[in-house]
């Protein structure tokens, strides 16, 4: 009985520190408001996208020049005029728009005074794409400044960055995910001739509402970029923002000396880039009881040497801390066992496979249900890598799969959170990737090893992933393809032959053909390639004429 009620109080002090634990975080997540600047501008009505709202795909649309002049007349609070206008003159192009929208272009017709004159010969041309600079145009004039008074169309951006407007100045043809970018940096920006913001003038005049002004308050994330880093974020004041490799296995890796060197970062209120989802900014609860801002499961900080917007200086340092590039794709773990390690941006493990060849992935059908590929769109490495080092290739199933250095990377299926590595030395064949002593599997230093597509299951390829053939017509005369035969399909030939540790070298031999020239020879048939095969992986030979065919080794039969 009495270990029973010490059993019971156990599991009630467990419960209560899980409860007060839990307690923490919900109070974390209730004072931090993550919004991003898309967020803002629909939760106001200036951005409203289409019938579906702020999608990603209207947000990835390009911008139009009627766009444009929506956006022009809801920051002047002249749409509902706009909208409303009768007039019976417009533009001729004006049927490229539907009826609403053409009653807008009747009205930029009729009211001159705007600057929307169109674009010659009495058309407007409403769904021609707009630049940045003619963007800035827009939002100088809902400002209260007069191009041609104030400034020159020419002039337009850098008298917009005087003014405070310069996020979007490099983006060139703008999509609506900029729009959304720039009409928030204007909503900051103080009207001309007076000491209110033009968010400040809008709330007054009813057009956006008093009560959805707070997100404009909260400090905002940027994102900066520079030649040699690229894109990468920052804070409210410009100052970088850094991530901490060790991090990858335990988030309280910086503590003492290092929080000194490497101060955490944290904001209640937070409004991120256009594009980013709110979700993956998160509140780490440290050990010292302070709450640290966390992107993707990392925790952000700065670096003291840091002394100016714009500064980088910590990025590399220790080859243990790095800037924070949102669009990466990869990332760096870790640990004293493994020493760095290529990760995806949110810390979870990738892994080679040691039977893999250049270019060819082995890994296929039950394999990939344990070891599921990694595929990312865009690759902007880690400073101190080379992002041409990562690739794609196609892989037989038609999926895409990133590599490195041109070897697949796989996740392992039973690391279920940031920094685990369980999937470290499986079968002795699995291995995480440290991209400083990376250079290939041991599968690619073979003359002749396999391949395996779910389609044709093993087959020989040459060192470069290459498939290779036989040509059944050589059962009778190892010498039947000659002439646009040879052409069509090369033969080939390594002198100092070597075969990967899954084939036996004693199957392999070579003869001099007819011509004088040298073929490696599998169980007696000659190998060739076929010439319409481009890329690692291809084996657009199989069954050409219905006498070409890749040799499967526990297939082909001696010659």
């Amino acid at each position: 009985m009495r270990y029973l009620k010490k059993l019971v109080l156990s599991a009630v002090v467990l419960l209560g520190v899980i409860m007060g634990l839990t307690a923490l975080t919900a109070i974390a997540a209730e004072q931090m408001q993550v919004k991003s600047e898309t967020d803002v501008a629909g939760d106001l009505g200036i951005l409203q996208g289409d019938g579906n709202g702020l999608t990603t795909e209207y947000l990835s649309k390009s911008t139009t020049r009627f766009q444009a002049a929506i956006m022009f007349l809801r920051l002047k609070g002249l749409e509902t005029d706009a909208l409303a206008y009768s007039g019976m003159t417009n533009f001729k192009d004006a049927s490229l728009v539907y009826q609403e929208g053409q009653a807008v272009l009747g009205y930029l017709k009729a009211h001159p005074e705007l600057g929307w004159q169109g674009t010659g010969g009495d058309q407007f041309d409403p769904l021609t794409g707009i630049t940045a600079q003619a963007y800035y145009k827009v939002l100088l004039e809902a400002l209260g400044y007069k191009q041609g008074t104030d400034f020159e169309f020419a002039q337009a951006l850098a008298f917009a960055e005087q003014k405070g407007l310069s996020k979007i100045a490099g983006a060139g043809q703008l999509v609506n995910m900029n729009v959304a970018t720039a009409t928030i940096e204007a909503l900051h920006a103080t009207v001309k001739g007076s000491d209110k913001t033009l968010a400040a003038v809008l709330s007054e005049k009813g057009i956006l509402a008093a009560n959805k002004l707070e997100a404009l308050t909260y400090k905002s994330l940027q994102l900066k970029k520079n030649d040699a880093l690229g894109s990468y974020l920052a804070d409210s004041k410009g100052m970088t923002l850094y991530y901490f490799t060790k991090d990858a296995a335990d988030q309280n890796s910086c503590v003492d000396a290092c929080l000194a060197k490497w101060p955490i970062y944290y904001d209640d209120q937070l409004m991120v880039p256009a594009g980013f989802e709110a979700a993956d900014f998160t509140v780490l609860l440290r050990k010292d009881g302070k709450k640290q801002l966390m992107y993707k499961g990392w925790p952000l900080y700065y670096y003291a040497m840091d002394q100016a917007a714009g500064d980088t200086k910590g990025d590399t340092v220790g080859k243990l801390w790095y800037v924070i590039k949102p669009a990466a794709g990869i990332a760096v773990g870790t640990k004293a066992d493994l020493g760095n390690y290529l990760t995806d941006t949110k810390g979870m493990t990738l892994y080679y496979y040691d039977k893999d060849t250049k270019g060819v992935s082995n890994c296929a059908g039950k394999c990939l249900e344990k070891w599921p590929l990694y595929d990312a769109d865009h690759i902007a490495a880690p400073t101190g890598m080379n992002s041409a080092d990562f690739g794609t290739i196609i892989r037989a199933d038609g999926k895409k799969q990133t590599t490195y250095k041109g070897f697949p990377l796989y996740y392992w299926v039973d690391d279920k959170k940031m920094g685990d590595t369980t999937g470290q030395n499986v079968g002795n064949v699995w291995f995480v990737v440290d991209p400083a002593t990376f250079s290939g599997t041991k599968a690619v230093n073979s003359s002749v090893k396999t391949s395996k597509s779910d389609q044709l299951g093993t087959y020989l390829v040459d060192t470069n992933g290459m498939a290779l053939y036989l040509f059944t017509k050589d059962k009778g005369d190892v010498n039947a393809c000659v002439g646009a035969c040879i052409v069509n399909w090369p033969i080939f030939y390594d002198a100092n032959l070597t075969v990967s540790s899954d084939l036996n070298a004693s199957d392999f031999g070579e003869f001099t053909r007819t011509d004088g020239t040298k073929q490696n020879t599998y169980k007696g048939w000659p190998l060739y390639y076929w010439v319409k095969d481009k890329n690692p992986g291809d084996t657009t030979g199989q069954n050409v004429g219905k006498v070409w065919f890749v040799l499967d080794p526990a297939k082909t039969e001696i010659r």
